[in-house]
């Protein structure tokens, strides 16, 4: 049987290219075992100086942009230094074909320097967000939020958070268990949704008590049970006010908002993982309580329906075999 043609992905690095930006989608996706080949790649083919000081080589020039299917374009420093214009050129023109392009960081000015973010929402850094707005009033700048997903165009804030939006474009094209796996690796957080707040005020809390960590996990271990701000607060000792107030200093969203995303992520895992599991199963061991419900908060959080999903992703039934 022919093998599936691997996925190319550039990684273009800009002059004064953040190092660790420009690691990420490299260790992502060259590490999964999803066919991608990636390659780092400069406008000229020629070495270019990282922000912290050092020179890094490419792969390649430009020429492999023709066959790219993503580019990803890490953040670079300074952000006022606007990048080369043949650099813009190749990434107006891979937008022009349709290549999905992903930004980490302040990647999101070459982005917007070439034009592709007009109109778009889009993030980044949240230190440079007022200067996106500035620099690039077409943009819609979200302040506040993890990555952004318009389809075709993909931007993430500062730093972890390009780990987050690779992880994502690795679960939007083969699945949950395959960016689980990337992120088991990496030993990194499987899966933080995209609205999430970039600053999270109080990740290590200095207040009596500690964190809500053990109820977190406690939650996790009962999801498919009901689930209320009452019964949450009651597991961690402290009111429904103080409980998400605290929730939200570490998490950065609400209870509610974060046990909605942790159904259907499980949800996601049970439709790949069986492919005999009815919906209304799948609905009823999330806590998501109906098939019509979890066709609901699939099209919301995923824009597709349980059975389209598992079609995609789920691992193929097994004709029964011989007898022993």
């Amino acid at each position: 049987m022919d093998q599936p043609q691997p996925h190319r992905v550039a990684v273009l690095a800009l002059p004064g290219v953040v190092a660790f930006d420009m690691t990420i989608p490299l260790e992502v996706f060259a590490g999964t075992d999803a066919p991608y080949s990636v390659r780092l790649v400069t406008a000229d083919g020629a070495p270019v100086t990282t922000s912290s000081g050092y020179g890094v080589t490419p792969h390649a020039g430009p020429e492999a942009f023709a066959e790219a299917r993503t580019v990803v374009v890490p953040g670079f420093w300074p952000t006022w230094a606007p990048p080369p214009g043949p650099a813009l050129e190749l990434l107006r023109a891979a937008h022009d074909r349709g290549v999905r392009l992903v930004s980490i960081c302040t990647g999101a000015f070459a982005l917007a320097a070439a034009g592709v973010l007009d109109g778009r929402r889009a993030t980044t850094h949240w230190r440079h967000t007022d200067e996106l707005v500035a620099r690039h009033p077409t943009v819609v700048v979200e302040r506040d939020v993890l990555f952004v997903d318009e389809g075709d165009v993909l931007t993430s804030a500062g730093m972890a958070a390009g780990i987050d939006l690779c992880l994502h474009v690795v679960r939007r094209d083969h699945g949950a268990r395959a960016a689980r796996e990337v992120a088991r690796r990496l030993v990194v957080a499987a899966h933080r949704e995209g609205g999430q707040a970039q600053f999270v005020a109080a990740p290590v809390p200095d207040v009596a008590g500690g964190s809500l960590a053990d109820t977190r996990a406690w939650a996790l271990e009962h999801l498919g049970e009901a689930m209320t701000l009452d019964a949450l607060a009651h597991h961690a000792h402290v009111s429904t006010r103080t409980l998400q107030r605290r929730w939200r200093d570490e998490t950065g969203t609400s209870p509610l908002r974060w046990l909605s995303e942790q159904r259907v992520h499980r949800a996601r895992e049970l439709l790949e993982a069986d492919p005999t599991m009815p919906v209304e199963e799948v609905a009823r061991r999330t806590g998501l309580g109906t098939g019509d419900n979890l066709r609901l908060h699939t099209r919301r959080h995923l824009g597709t329906t349980p059975s389209a999903y598992r079609s995609a992703f789920g691992t193929p039934a097994r004709a029964p075999g011989p007898p022993p």
